[in-house]
Parts: C-alpha cells; sequence; structure tokens
C-alpha cells in the first residue's frame, strides 16, 4: 500500500460538516479531490481550511494533463515532499506536524517511517544492481540519495 493511501484529511468530520457532504478521509482518494476542489465547495469553507486546501491544490496538482487530479502527478509529488522533508533532518514525527500545519493532513509517524525505510531500502537495491551492471554514475547517484534519507 503507497503511503499515500495512509494520508488523511486533518479535521475532516469539521470540514465535511462545512461542505455538508461526505466524502473519504484518505486525502488522495479521488472523491476527496473531486469534492475539496470544487469551486462551489471551496467558497463553503473557513478561511484557514481554503487557504490550506488551495496550497495543497497548488503544490500538488499542478499540471496539465487531463485526467488531473486523477492522473498520479498529485501522489508523485507529496512522495517528493515527504523525502524532502526528511532530507531535511526531520523525522517522522516532525513530518507529519509540519504536513499538518502546511496541508492540514496527517499520517501514523510509524507509517511515514516505514515508507522512508522502504524508500531507503529500495535506493540501496538500486546502488546494487547498478553496481552490478556497472552502470557507476547511477550507483552514486542511488547512494547519494540514500545518505541523505539516513
Amino acid at each position: 500500500m503507497a503511503i499515500t493511501d495512509k494520508v488523511y484529511v486533518k479535521n475532516h468530520q469539521q470540514i465535511a460538516s462545512q461542505l455538508e457532504t461526505s466524502f473519504p478521509r484518505s486525502a488522495f482518494s479521488g472523491a476527496t479531490m473531486d469534492v475539496l476542489f470544487q469551486g462551489e465547495n471551496l467558497a463553503k469553507l473557513d478561511e484557514a481550511t481554503r487557504d490550506r486546501v488551495l496550497d495543497f491544490a497548488e503544490d500538488f496538482m499542478d499540471c496539465d494533463c487531463e485526467a488531473n487530479p486523477h492522473c498520479g502527478h498529485p501522489e508523485e509529488k507529496f512522495v517528493r515532499y515527504l523525502l524532502e522533508l526528511r532530507e531535511s533532518g526531520m523525522g517522522p514525527d516532525a513530518a507529519v506536524d509540519v504536513m499538518g500545519d502546511d496541508y492540514m493532513l496527517y499520517a501514523y509517524p510509524g507509517d511515514v517511517l516505514s515508507f522512508l525505510d522502504d524508500s531507503v531500502r529500495t535506493l540501496e537495491a538500486v546502488e546494487t544492481l547498478a553496481d552490478v551492471d556497472g552502470r557507476e554514475d547511477a550507483a552514486n547517484e542511488a547512494r547519494r540519495k540514500r545518505e541523505r534519507l539516513l
């Protein structure tokens, strides 16, 4: 299961009440994105919530795909965001706090830790395979990325 399947809308019940509709808690659910980013629904949100939702849209949903927001790019950008938080020295608890402050999202720190651990293990595998294949540049790049996550 992808980390984006384990990221939830903070204050979900409050937002659902403001919108007078129900939607999934999962932030990257297609139904959640459809409900939160409809113009008429944005207008129903209080200012602080609307600002966070718009920040999320600007940072993760800005692509020209026909299938946007269901194209996979928001999830890819969010994964990069989490990796950048880790590279800046944040642990899982701090990353969860920041995503809450930035976008009104939350995840369980254990899920973030598992995601980061899986990322390190994947980079180790890429590094090993690149070494075996004689692709020194790719191995070095994977090593640099892995070390930034440790």
